[in-house]
């Protein structure tokens, strides 16, 4: 339908016109007014907690905790039980979170502004690697960690950021695609980016020297820093492109490990959702597909935006280790997803690909038409609470979120 194509038209021309810039790290509570004491919010659509997986649960135990609602993890759980906690989605509030996605009213968060609409999007600190929040971990070494976020990187990083004005990221993710990133599993580019563009800037407005030099190890030491940031800069990007009558382009998705949402430019607001699938990839030493937990997690909001899975031809190196096959294979998957994606991306193209542009504007109607679901690169959580990440991996958006979300959008416009 023209008038599909007309809308779709405007969608696309939101997204590539879009210009986010990481402005500032603050206080959930400033950022989201309207977070308040004992209400959490979660990666993915809509879930209580009868129906939360393990880690999800997990991760809220130790928020709890963290935040002084439970004196341990026990009193917690039973708090959870008995509804003494609210329960959101990130996505009501602007914001994003990786895996199970915690977000709190004393958590930092950092700000990504999209200058050409003036909308802002957040997404907590990546935690780093091993046994973190986001992977269901709980333990005091996790609660010390988010501490320090709370208490002393954040405040330095958000007055780094005010002091230049902001770190622009567009340009910086189009580097990132020289070389060798796709900003969902490899972020080893951007991360050094942002790090060297950060350094002088917290050099000349950190505290103490003893500061600064935990701050940069920090950073330096998590090749997955950036991770967040695209989170962000994605939900930055993606928000003006919703409620556009007609366009039939994915503007969310999103996990929290039990069920997969997607939203709709054309539908608004409303979440199509189906049972998430089980990533297939490879585990770290000790760990199985036995051990994996459902998908979850906001991170798929980079694959909304062309990058991610839809921009594993610039990272060959993340096919094999997500299990994907071959570094050779890795350009097939942007090829595979450029058949349901409505346009390039002419500022973030992938020079090993004669400068493709990333495969950018899910259309539904071209999912379900193909049968190709979108791919997603993902990291693997334990189903158990408490324990973190045990691998990673690539899965499959389900096609049943589509086949809804395509059934909505004909009604919408009185097609039967």
């Amino acid at each position: 339908m023209q008038r599909i194509e007309k809308a779709n038209q405007k969608a696309i021309d939101r997204m590539v016109a879009g210009d986010p810039v990481l402005v500032d790290v603050i206080p959930a509570a400033r950022a989201i007014p309207a977070l308040k004491d004992r209400m959490i919010l979660h990666a993915g659509p809509p879930i209580e907690w009868g129906r939360m997986c393990g880690p999800m649960r997990g991760a809220i135990m130790g928020i709890a905790v963290f935040e002084g609602w439970a004196d341990d993890l026990a009193e917690a759980e039973s708090m959870a039980a008995a509804g003494e906690f609210e329960f959101h989605p990130n996505h009501h509030f602007d914001a994003v979170g990786p895996m199970t996605g915690m977000t709190t009213f004393s958590q930092p968060l950092m700000v990504v502004e999209n200058a050409t609409y003036g909308n802002r999007a957040y997404c907590a600190i990546n935690e780093g690697l091993g046994k973190v929040m986001r992977f269901g971990g709980n333990d005091a070494e996790v609660l010390e960690r988010l501490c320090w976020l709370r208490d002393d990187f954040g405040p330095s990083l958000g007055r780094a950021l005010r002091h230049m004005d902001g770190l622009p990221l567009k340009s910086l993710v189009a580097r990132g695609l020289t070389m060798g990133d796709e900003m969902h599993q490899r972020n080893v580019a951007c991360s050094g980016l942002t790090l060297r563009a950060l350094s002088p800037v917290l050099a000349a407005t950190s505290d103490t020297n003893e500061a600064l030099a935990k701050a940069l190890a920090f950073m330096g030491d998590n090749d997955q820093f950036f991770l967040n940031i695209a989170m962000a800069m994605g939900k930055s990007i993606m928000d003006p492109v919703r409620d556009i009558e007609g366009a039939s382009v994915v503007t969310a998705m999103c996990r929290n490990g039990t069920d997969f949402g997607i939203r709709v430019s054309g539908t608004g607001d409303a979440w199509f959702t189906s049972p998430v699938e089980m990533p297939a990839g490879l585990y770290f030493p000790g760990f199985t597909e036995k051990d994996a937990n459902p998908d979850m997690g906001d991170s798929t909001i980079v694959e909304t935006i062309g990058l991610g899975g839809f921009a594993m031809g610039a990272a060959p190196a993340v096919a094999g280790f997500v299990g994907a096959g071959a570094a050779s294979e890795a350009g097939h998957y942007t090829r595979t997803m450029s058949e349901i994606a409505i346009a390039e991306n002419p500022e973030w193209t992938i020079p090993s690909m004669d400068y493709l542009g990333v495969p950018t504007g899910i259309d539904i109607r071209l999912v379900v038409e193909t049968g190709l679901a979108p791919t997603i690169n993902t990291g693997i959580a334990h189903r158990e609470p408490g324990v973190g990440q045990v691998g990673a991996g690539v899965v499959r958006a389900p096609m049943a979120c589509f086949e809804k979300a395509l059934l909505a959008l004909a009604a919408s416009l009185g097609v039967s």
